[in-house]
């Protein structure tokens, strides 16, 4: 053979090689199941009790791996018009937030079901309606998911956070009649104006189903294999916990369930019992749900971008950190929390584990928070929890603390435990104090304004001079020299100590601390309102009055 013959013969082996290898790793890839990298990475939210009746929840999170192509999404009741003109308004604000995320889930291969209820007339031609109604019904539709659900076993211990008995229309009286009558003049039932789900939501004719039977969307979930069900869509207290294929219905069926809580709204009037704004409402449900019935998660996992958030709602979000056993702040600050914050803050509440009072489950959530309220007495933390907190202070938020928070993360004359660390100079760098001990215990102080900070937005509306205070006295003096005094406490025989204070720290951020907070001083409407107050001032709110009601109101009290 010629060396011309023998160079051919090997290029064409080589050749042959090579195709066919390529062959073989083309093949491979069209064969193998969808790549770990394509899945969901969830962050399921949920809430446990802190202890066994206790009425105080952790949040806790964890994480999961869910692959999309067993995954379904269900749309609930997004309709084109609702009685309510606010609802209406709302839903047309969260229609494209929940399209976005959609498409990104087709485009991993969920399942999307579309279920505009007593909508289905309007999509008897639409193949997403056609490819449902053909599916062949399941052999195993539980009885779960053929009706309606008010209530399940689990929700029994808790109380339902609120009074949605007029229905949750909160719009204006004169804005409601006018949409009535716009309503009228499409040909609509004011009553019941819905004919189809938002435009603003695109339904793909060649993958989508669209269906409000829950034995038919049942049928769907089982012939794909899916064990995942992600409910997005309104509203949250009626349709998407009650429906057949709502979220009580699927988690007593046993499917892995979730709430897209940002893409979620209530029916829900401010005007009722617990008398909160409209978002803190739909916040009551969304924990309501991570208590007793399914953990959430948000779009931003599903889809990437930000969470959503509706462009009316403004209220910073405030977290309250308690770790002390003196004075019973995991009684008094929810109390506090729940007079006065539910109109102008989201509020989240975080304890000390019951079984390691060094551990503060949830604390990563600081990294989303506005604010920060500390009562924390001599709680050293882990490595990655005090990073947390500094890392928090250190970005300059607003820290607000009380009584025990000068000496929040330093233990007494002892070395910290073994895998625990201190914040030695925590009271000194974000509060500018320096605390070194406090009077008697049967030494109560009386409380003096500071009189040319009369007109500090803190002291708006406060009125503690001449208050006798239920705790001792800290000693607290010398201050930091930028320490502005705004009240004082005095016993007999012993030097004036500061007792409130705003301090600018190094790093830009803004501090009020005061070592009132003791269990009787929560009963003084003074002591609250300075408190509210500083969340205002901390938060750059401005000036306000606080609500005239709250949940505490009894609820005999409406009309």
């Amino acid at each position: 053979m010629s060396d011309n013959a023998i160079l051919r013969a090997v290029l064409l082996f080589v050749t042959a090689f090579v195709t066919a290898a390529i062959s073989c790793q083309w093949s491979a890839a069209l064969q193998k199941p969808e790549s770990p990298a394509s899945n969901w990475q969830v962050d399921l939210c949920h809430r446990v009790e802190t202890g066994p009746g206790s009425g105080r929840y952790h949040r806790i999170t964890r994480q999961e791996v869910w692959e999309p192509a067993r995954t379904a999404i269900i749309v609930c009741d997004m309709w084109d018009a609702h009685h309510s003109l606010n609802a209406t308004r709302r839903v047309n604000e969260l229609a494209p937030q929940i399209d976005r995320v959609l498409k990104a889930a087709r485009e991993r291969n969920a399942t999307i079901i579309h279920a505009p209820s007593d909508c289905m007339e309007s999509y008897a031609d639409h193949p997403a309606r056609k490819r449902a109604g053909e599916m062949i019904l399941s052999a195993n539709i539980p009885e779960a998911v053929k009706q309606w659900c008010s209530r399940v076993a689990s929700e029994e211990p808790v109380t339902y956070p609120l009074d949605q008995a007029d229905g949750g229309d909160d719009d204006d009286p004169t804005e409601h009649a006018k949409w009535a009558e716009e309503l009228k003049a499409q040909g609509r039932n004011p009553g019941s104006p819905w004919k189809m789900q938002s435009p603003l939501i695109e339904i793909d004719s060649d993958r989508d189903f669209i269906s409000e039977f829950g034995g038919e969307i049942w049928s769907i979930l089982e012939s794909r294999g899916i064990d995942n069900v992600i409910l997005c869509g309104v509203h949250t207290n009626m349709c998407v916990l009650g429906r057949p294929f709502g979220l009580r219905n699927m988690v007593t069926a046993g499917k892995r369930v979730a709430l897209l809580r940002d893409l979620t709204d209530t029916m829900y009037n401010p005007n009722s019992w617990p008398y909160v704004s409209h978002y803190t409402g739909t916040g009551l449900i969304v924990e309501y749900i991570e208590k007793v019935i399914c953990p959430t998660i948000t779009s931003d996992q599903l889809a990437g971008g930000d969470t959503f958030r509706f462009s009316d709602d403004k209220r910073p979000l405030v977290a309250i950190v308690m770790a002390e056993d003196e004075y019973e702040t995991n009684r008094t600050l929810p109390r506090f929390a729940t007079e006065y914050l539910g109109h102008d803050f989201r509020v989240e509440l975080l304890y000390s584990s019951d079984d390691d009072p060094n551990v503060i489950p949830g604390l990563e959530l600081l990294e989303l928070t506005d604010a920060l309220i500390v009562s924390v007495r001599r709680r050293p933390l882990s490595p990655s929890q005090m990073k947390t907190l500094r890392k928090f202070v250190d970005a300059g938020k607003p820290v607000v603390g009380i009584r025990t928070a000068s000496h929040a993360f330093l233990v007494r004359d002892a070395e910290p435990p073994d895998g625990l660390t201190e914040w030695t100079d925590f009271d000194a760098t974000v509060f500018g104090g320096n605390y070194s001990g406090h009077h008697g215990n049967t030494l109560l102080p009386t409380i003096r304004q500071v009189p040319e900070k009369a007109g500090h937005a803190i002291l708006k509306g406060v009125e503690l001079d001449g208050m006798i205070s239920g705790g001792s006295l800290y000693k607290t003096s010398p201050l930091a020299s930028s320490a502005e005094v705004l009240l004082a406490g005095s016993i007999p025989n012993q030097p004036i100590e500061p007792v409130a204070w705003v301090f600018a720290r190094s790093d830009g951020g803004n501090s009020f601390y005061t070592s009132l907070g003791q269990k009787q001083d929560f009963e003084n409407p003074g002591f609250k309102r300075m408190l509210f107050n500083s969340l205002l001032w901390a938060t750059g709110q401005g000036a306000k009055e606080p609500p005239g009601r709250s949940a505490l109101t009894d609820r005999s009290d409406d009309n």
